[in-house]
């Protein structure tokens, strides 16, 4: 089991199979929000679905209509079920925080994993407790 300090940005509970993006990612043109997947064409993991996962990527890439899309995907519930950065993004914040607001039943819990990022990998079951801690098993 890996278990990884991290800072709790919008807290939540969270669990779900991990995706590590090998790039930032911007929600604005990359990724669909009827089904989360990626559909930015130049990016490394273009074609997988992050509706449901622990998504951990390097951080946000671009428009600030990123937070709007990223608010539409939890209207939608295909937006991945907690964000794991390695370093903070506003734009996604935004995007989680008016979610949240205007969703209330819905939870995409976003952490910053600093120097521990690079300890987390793919297709583990991972779980982001309310401290904001990661837990990979």
């Amino acid at each position: 089991m890996v278990s990884v300090a991290a800072t709790p940005i919008v807290p939540g509970i969270a669990e779900g199979p991990s995706l590590v993006l090998d790039q930032p990612l911007s929600w604005w043109g990359g990724i669909d929000p009827l089904d989360g997947t990626i559909i930015d064409a130049h990016h490394p993991q273009r074609g997988q679905p992050t509706a449901g996962r622990v998504l951990i990527l390097p951080g946000g890439r671009g428009s600030s209509g990123g937070s709007a899309v990223l608010a539409e995907s939890m209207r939608l519930r295909t937006a991945p079920a907690a964000l794991v950065l390695g370093e903070v993004d506003p734009i996604l914040v935004v995007g989680v925080m008016v979610g949240a607001e205007l969703y209330p039943d819905r939870n995409c819990p976003l952490v910053v994993a600093g120097e521990g990022y690079d300890l987390l990998v793919s297709s583990r079951t991972t779980r982001i407790r309310s401290d904001g801690r990661i837990e990979q098993y």
